[in-house]
């Protein structure tokens, strides 16, 4: 048991490694070709923003991988398989209440990581990416990397979901993670200024935290910031956005 409990998490932690590396590799050459010369002289902190994310990875892949040894062996979760075993309508809406919850975390462990004690033990090895890249999105201290671990394998033992929901959410949670920190705003200008942009968070957004610490603090949506008082609207690279 405890051979096939390892063998599972280095399993997660390799295939967490890898999507790290195709998405922020797939970003960062989307980058080179929209951006021309933007990371110039970064190389080095590119260096060290892979690096502290591999480290990351081998942390996520732990839980990750004992649930998962659980689910298929002992049916320990919540998620199932069988489409038909919730409503059809119940797909979206896990998914959605898996990002809000995913959310609600994020903003009050990222805020508490930024009292000043938290801040030099742990998260200034986020915000030493000045400016951030798109190698940036896991470069966390292991202690901070840990309060991110456990959140999603935690929900999966509270919500239902369809493993397929599941990959959704993993899948938005890893795009705009990266996307995030690009250092320039890949989604038009009508969305990021419109409506949607005023509830949604994207690189312009994030990069005004990177800028000034003390403010929009969210992962995906802007609801927590707006409520709490720290919400302080988008960065300073709007204009790059696409029109």
């Amino acid at each position: 048991m405890v051979a096939a409990i390892l063998l599972s998490a280095l399993a997660m932690s390799a295939i967490v490694g890898v999507r790290y590396l195709l998405a922020s590799g797939g970003f960062a050459l989307a980058t080179r070709i929209r951006q021309p010369g933007l990371y110039r002289g970064l190389e080095k902190q590119m260096g060290r923003e892979i690096a502290w994310s591999l480290a990351s990875a081998l942390i996520y892949g732990i839980p990750a991988g004992v649930v998962a040894w659980g689910w298929q062996a002992h049916g320990w979760t919540r998620i199932y398989t069988d489409v038909a075993a919730m409503p059809l309508w119940y797909l979206p809406l896990s998914v959605l209440l898996y990002l809000a919850a995913h959310d609600t975390w994020f903003y009050w462990t990222h805020r508490w990581m930024h009292r000043p004690k938290l801040f030099r033990v742990a998260h200034a090895v986020h915000h030493a990416s000045r400016p951030p890249t798109a190698w940036a999105a896991m470069s966390f201290h292991p202690w901070e990397a840990l309060t991110g671990a456990v959140v999603i394998p935690a929900l999966v033992f509270l919500i239902p979901i369809h493993v397929g929901a599941l990959g959704v959410v993993l899948t938005i949670m890893t795009v705009m993670g990266v996307s995030n920190h690009m250092g320039w705003e890949m989604f038009p200008r009508w969305l990021v200024r419109g409506p949607i942009g005023g509830w949604l968070i994207t690189a312009t957004h994030h990069q005004r935290h990177h800028d000034r610490y003390n403010c929009n603090y969210g992962l995906y949506f802007r609801f927590w910031d707006r409520l709490c008082g720290t919400d302080q609207g988008l960065g300073d690279f709007t204009t790059k956005a696409r029109a």
